[in-house]
């Protein structure tokens, strides 16, 4: 007779397979609290007409540009105006660039500064916070994906200007390769790759305004107090960054860097300003988005 083989004990496939299936588990938790935040915030009418705004900006300055030079004057009609204006009649790829540079100062961190600012204080305002927080994600977790989401929004509103610009330079002026500040020519797909880059840098540069307004956020309980405070902000940073006497506080505005994505448009590109840039955003998310933590998770939560 043939002796039977000890069978395997039971269940410890089942056991080996728990930890596998935890992770699992919490990894499609992160992904839909990911993909909620963004379809939540992305849906807000508040958010669709910041961006509309955001892609009228270069139709406008196209328009103007083309009626300004249609009887030959130069672009910027003698007087200055933004980066790359007086370039626009010549190939309609500088659309991007002036409108990148046009909408920077103001527009686009504006717009930044009202999603984060109402990222926490508009859930608690209308008393949503506190269920949010029923739901296993913990406070960490879901402050990381409300300044995700509103890093995401700093893209999305950069790519919108891009490719606001990009169509409307298509239509109203000739396209082709380009001239750097340099003097140097480059082909238009180059041309194309570096307003990518120079979009990707933009997007960068708000990193530090989407931490800061994240931050304002957990102060309050009011949404458009968040979001008035955190554009007062950056409407009083820019303003100190323009007054001489403060020449040695300047490079560390958060703001003081941002047109330094023109350095790409050099051949060779110049990066010093650019990494001073990238370092500061990193330096303001780190430290605004640490003040954030540490405010919202000591936080009574009572809406």
């Amino acid at each position: 007779m043939s002796r039977a083989e000890p069978s395997a004990p039971q269940g410890r496939g089942e056991l080996c397979d728990r930890p596998q299936t935890a992770r699992a588990r919490r990894r499609t938790f992160r992904a839909t609290l990911l993909r909620n935040e963004l379809l939540t915030t992305f849906r807000r009418w508040r958010t669709v007409a910041l961006l509309a705004v955001l892609a009228a900006v270069p139709v406008l300055v196209g328009i103007a540009v083309k009626i300004e030079t249609g009887d030959g004057s130069p672009a910027d009609g003698g007087g200055g105006g933004p980066a790359f204006i007086s370039q626009i009649t010549n190939n309609g790829l500088f659309l991007v660039f002036t409108a990148l540079a046009a909408t920077l100062p103001f527009f686009l961190p504006m717009a930044v500064g009202v999603v984060a600012g109402d990222a926490i204080a508009g859930e608690a305002n209308s008393g949503t916070l506190r269920y949010l927080l029923v739901a296993p994600a913990g406070r960490s977790r879901l402050l990381l994906t409300k300044y995700a989401t509103v890093v995401i929004f700093c893209l999305a509103a950069t790519l919108v200007v891009t490719v606001s610009a990009l169509t409307v330079g298509a239509l109203l002026f000739p396209l082709g390769d380009l001239t750097t500040i340099s003097g140097t020519q480059i082909s238009f797909g180059e041309g194309l790759g570096r307003a990518l880059l120079i979009a990707l840098a933009v997007a960068a540069s708000l990193i530090g305004v989407a931490a800061l307004g994240l931050f304002v956020s957990t102060l309050t309980g009011s949404g458009i107090a968040a979001m008035a405070t955190t554009v007062g902000l950056l409407i009083t940073v820019q303003i100190l960054d323009q007054i001489p006497q403060l020449h040695a506080l300047q490079p560390y505005f958060f703001s003081h860097y941002w047109l330094s994505f023109a350095d790409l448009m050099r051949e060779p590109v110049y990066w010093d300003d650019l990494a001073k840039n990238l370092g500061l955003q990193a330096l303001y998310a780190a430290v605004f988005g640490s003040a954030a933590w540490a405010r919202f998770t000591a936080k009574d939560i009572t809406a």
